[in-house]
This record gives C-alpha cells, sequence and structure tokens, in this order.
C-alpha cells in the first residue's frame, strides 16, 4: 500500500451535511425501537431481528456524530473510544442486515418453523454481537484503532494509518464483511423474491374461483415485491462510496478526497438507520397508519356494541392469518 496521502481537510459545510444525516440516523433507529415498544402485535420474529439491527445503528450514528463533530487531528483516548464503538456497531450492522435477509430466506423458501427458527435467532446473536466484538476487542487491544487522517472515513478514527498492516485490519472491522453483503444481499432477496413469483404462478389456474381475494392481495404482493429489490439496492446505494474511498486510498489516488465523495461517504456511513425507518415504518401502511395517528392525536371511531348484541370479529386478525410470510418492509 502506497504512503498515506496528506489528511483530508473536513469543510464545514461537509461536516453541517453528515452531523445532519448522524441525527436522522438516530432519530430513524429511536423511531424503528420506539415502534416495537409501543405495539406488541408487530413484534414478530423478523422485525425483532429489525429492533436490534435499529439498536446497532443506533450506536453507530452516535459515535460517528461525536466523531464528526470532533474532527479529529491525531489519536487519542475518545478517539480510540470513538473508533472502538463506531467499529462494534458498525460491523454489528452489517450482520445483522444480513442475519434479516438469511432469516427470510429460510423462513420463506426452505419454511423453517418452529424451535429450529428459535435455535437460529441465538445463533444470529451469537454471530452478530460476538463477532464483531471479538474484533474489536483484538483491534483496540493491539492499538490499531486511531487517527486515519478521514481518507477512509469522514471525521471520525478508524484504523490508524500508522499501523504497518492496516489494510488487513480496515478488511477484518469492516470492509470484508461489506464487500460479502454486497453478494448476500442481493442473492437472498432474489431468491425470497422467485419463490414468491413461482408460488403465485402455481396459483395461477384457481385466480378465476378466488378472483376477489387476488384482487385484495394484488398491491400488497406488488408492494412486497418492490421492497424486496429496494432493501438490497439501498444498502449498496448507501455503502458504496465507502467501499470507493478504501480502493481509492489503497491506491495512493488525491481523488479520495473529492468534496462530493467525502459527503456521499459520510452520509453512506451514517444514514443507514434512517433508510432503515423510511423502509420499514413510514412505506409499511400498517406501522405509518397507527404512528400518524398517534403523533395527530386522532380519536379512533367508537366500536361499542348495543348492550346484548354479539362482538363483531375483528377483521384485521382473519385477513392476517392468511397472509403470505412476513416481510418486515411490507
Amino acid at each position: 500500500m502506497p504512503s498515506p496521502a496528506p489528511p483530508t481537510e473536513l469543510l464545514p459545510w461537509e461536516r453541517a451535511v453528515v452531523l445532519l444525516s448522524c441525527a436522522l440516523s438516530a432519530l430513524g433507529s429511536g423511531l424503528l425501537v420506539a415502534t416495537h415498544a409501543l405495539w406488541p402485535d408487530l413484534r414478530s420474529r423478523a422485525r425483532r431481528l429489525l429492533l436490534f439491527l435499529s439498536l446497532a445503528d443506533l450506536l453507530s450514528a452516535a459515535s460517528y456524530f461525536y466523531g464528526v463533530l470532533q474532527d479529529f487531528a491525531g489519536t487519542s483516548w475518545d478517539c480510540v473510544l470513538q473508533g472502538a464503538l463506531s467499529t462494534f456497531a458498525n460491523t454489528s450492522s452489517f450482520f445483522w442486515t444480513v442475519a434479516i435477509a438469511l432469516y427470510l430466506y429460510l423462513s420463506i423458501v426452505r419454511t423453517a418453523r418452529g424451535p429450529s427458527t428459535d435455535h437460529l435467532i441465538w445463533a444470529f446473536h451469537l454471530i452478530s454481537w460476538g463477532v464483531p466484538l471479538a474484533i474489536t476487542v483484538a483491534a483496540v487491544s493491539l492499538k490499531k484503532i486511531g487517527y486515519d487522517a478521514s481518507d477512509v472515513s469522514v471525521g471520525w478514527c478508524w484504523i490508524n494509518l500508522e499501523a504497518e498492516d492496516r489494510v488487513l485490519w480496515m478488511l477484518l472491522t469492516g470492509k470484508l464483511w461489506e464487500m460479502l453483503a454486497y453478494i448476500l444481499l442481493p442473492l437472498l432477496y432474489l431468491l425470497v423474491r422467485k419463490h414468491i413469483n413461482r408460488a403465485h404462478q402455481a396459483l395461477s389456474e384457481y385466480r378465476p374461483i378466488c378472483e376477489g381475494r387476488q384482487l385484495q392481495r394484488g398491491s400488497f404482493t406488488s408492494t412486497a415485491d418492490k421492497k424486496l429489490v429496494l432493501i438490497p439496492l439501498i444498502f449498496i446505494c448507501l455503502r458504496v462510496w465507502s467501499t470507493v474511498r478504501f480502493v481509492l486510498t489503497l491506491c495512493g489516488s488525491p481523488a479520495v478526497q473529492t468534496p462530493v465523495l467525502v459527503v456521499l461517504h459520510g452520509i453512506g456511513n451514517t444514514f443507514q438507520g434512517g433508510a432503515n425507518c423510511i423502509m420499514f415504518v413510514l412505506c409499511t401502511r400498517a406501522v405509518r397508519t397507527r404512528l400518524f395517528s398517534l403523533c395527530c392525536c386522532c380519536p379512533r371511531p367508537s366500536t361499542q356494541s348495543p348492550p346484548g348484541a354479539p362482538t363483531p370479529p375483528k377483521i384485521g386478525e382473519s385477513q392476517e392469518s392468511r397472509r403470505t410470510p412476513e416481510v418486515p418492509s411490507t
């Protein structure tokens, strides 16, 4: 690897944009956590995994916010602490993102149910928290985390560019898992989407019989299909700028300091929580309706029946049980 280039100067407007991205990401992650706490009936296994992803993104956004705000000029104790927290949270976010895709693949395509999914959740916890923690502890113990001149970050601390084996540790503390996610996420979501499409095609001969039900579920299926494409696409669009700057740093290219590239890198690394909030809260009708109702303090219409009248069944419950396996973004 060539000698490190001069430090990338973080301009005030660049810092402001990235700080705003951190704040929005923290707000989005907090909103996802709040919806999980407020409405127990939405706590499916898939959304429970989304909760843990949101916690990792929340910690990541907070640590990045501190790093960008400080704009470190050298290695210090708070630089190492911030770098360790962001390394752990960011790596954990990669693992939880892939874990959600893998869970959907196993539950929808492989139809995994019962105790096997419980064991799978525990395995996700062990890997998604344990592996990043072990990597972070090793990096801190070996003094690999420190000032990186903002060539592979945007103001925050990560791997010390003075370390001889810095490329290895950059891979271990994020880039390796990031590039694996580029491959695994589109592959898993493509397999899930193909399985769903095949299931609908297999039922095509019955559509004249149950045309009403198909029309009722048509918009739901269309939305699910679109989001199965958007989830990996948004992840790649956010993270690819970090990978581009990493490669440019390895090549010693001065293009690593291009202001637009620096800002895109800053937004991409810090806005994952905000993107998840848009997909899983604002673009999810069941959650969005409840959230807007709560924010507007709109009273719900009374559903009380006259004395002695039978209690009408809840329409949502009867329809929900007949839906396709849950995708947390629909």
